[in-house]
């Protein structure tokens, strides 16, 4: 068992378990962002408008803001290398159990199987995240993250082509059938088939997962500790001195609020200009590319050219340009630059994350998985986006919601990171 002290004299043998935990992040960016064409997917298998179709990702996000503190206790007892496997097992969990009622399209089911999902993924974030921040120096741990983002990303940019590929194919041609039914029994049928086709994708996600858990288990990763529980909670009045984790919570919180928006919402975005429904169901992965790009590049700036906060200021003030670029353009050229937020989106997390958890010592977990519980921006800002576009145009709507975030994700990066812890 490793200590957060003893990890800086394993600094020179971080390669391994950096690649070890970035196979960790391939799949589950998979996982996650198989939530765009979820959308698409469930809006037609169960014949929803656009709120109910987006209370995918709200039962996906919510897990978070639920489980992340109990995850963080269990994160106490395991450590972070069995809680990372545990996470797994939670997900396959979840995975067979969305296969099992999304096939008997029991949408509540299917919501409770993304939930279970989220849930493991809530407990390897918890993780996975201070893991690959405490495996290196400080200064550079947004290079380590951006690593793992490449992985994460590029596992999003591929998993709408695969879900895509595998069930929804023709989208315009089966949409044009159910509308053409003879009779409701006919076209339940239909849907029932369309709904049917997830199940074994699903059943073999499940069974990757539960192996992948197993390899990690067994595996040689360093099992880091970064405190025991007993310290924790004899100080944890410190969590409430450090303002700079509670400014970084809620940076976190609008951050992936805005990256859902731009990769699983930007389908919904597409079809307010009447775009086909086989083209915005692909939109998702032109996000993901995106922000590829954007991880790539920030791994070859920080820290050597610029500080992972400026970097992080940079991003957001080219969100709000790429914002106002979307509102004020239509059809493929707006859907185009809410894509290019990816890009801007991309740096936000890996810079976010160490800025929060710095110098937190024993309570790093502890505040891993405030930051965490944060990820339920994914939740709530794409549904109020949906409910916001029933009452004003769907672009303003966007606009509305966007830029005010990005602005406070701008003072973060240049004044918020840097404030001062408070003695009480």
């Amino acid at each position: 068992m490793i200590s957060l002290a003893a990890t800086r004299e394993t600094k020179g043998n971080e390669f391994g378990p950096v690649v070890t935990v970035g196979v960790l992040f391939f799949i589950f960016g998979f996982v996650t962002w198989l939530n765009g064409p979820l959308i698409t997917f469930v809006k037609l298998a169960f014949h929803l408008d656009d709120v109910s179709a987006f209370l995918v990702p709200m039962a996906f996000y919510l897990s978070y803001f639920f489980l992340a503190l109990p995850a963080s206790a269990v994160l106490h007892r395991t450590g972070m290398k069995k809680g990372m496997a545990l996470g797994l097992f939670v997900m396959a969990i979840g995975a067979v159990a969305f296969g099992h009622f999304t096939t008997a399209r029991q949408y509540t089911g299917t919501l409770t199987g993304l939930f279970v999902i989220g849930a493991g993924l809530s407990l390897l974030q918890t993780a996975s995240n201070p893991y690959v921040c405490i495996l290196g120096p400080s200064e550079s741990a947004a290079r380590r993250i951006a690593f793992m983002g490449i992985c994460n990303k590029f596992a999003g940019f591929l998993a709408p082509l695969v879900f895509g590929a595998l069930v929804l194919r023709g989208l315009d041609h089966f949409d044009a059938r159910v509308k053409a039914a003879a009779t409701p029994e006919a076209r339940e049928m239909l849907l029932n088939a369309f709904a049917a086709q997830v199940h074994v994708p699903y059943m073999i996600m499940a069974a990757l997962l539960a192996l992948l858990a197993i390899w990690i288990a067994r595996s040689g990763l360093p099992d880091i500790r970064s405190g025991s529980s007993d310290d924790t909670l004899a100080d944890a009045g410190y969590i409430f001195r450090c303002p700079h984790l509670w400014l970084g919570v809620l940076c976190l919180f609008l951050y992936v609020g805005l990256e859902v928006l731009a990769g699983d919402a930007i389908g919904i975005y597409g079809s307010g200009f009447n775009l086909p429904l086989d083209a915005t169901r692909l939109f998702t992965s032109y996000t993901l590319f995106a922000m590829l790009v954007g991880y790539v590049v920030g791994l070859l700036l920080i820290p050597r050219f610029i500080s992972q906060q400026g970097y992080l200021a940079m991003s957001a003030a080219l969100g709000v340009l790429l914002t106002f670029g979307a509102y004020l353009t239509n059809g493929y050229t707006s859907v185009a630059f809410i894509a290019s937020l990816g890009f801007a989106n991309a740096m936000m997390w890996p810079a976010i994350f160490p800025l929060a958890i710095r110098n937190l010592g024993r309570h790093t977990e502890t505040g891993s998985a405030l930051l965490i519980m944060g990820v339920v921006g994914g939740a709530l800002m794409p549904y109020a986006f949906a409910i916001l576009k029933q009452h004003i145009d769907f672009q303003l709507a966007y606009l509305v919601l966007a830029v005010p975030s990005y602005l406070y994700i701008f003072y973060y990066g240049l004044r918020g990171c840097g404030v001062e812890h408070r003695s009480i």
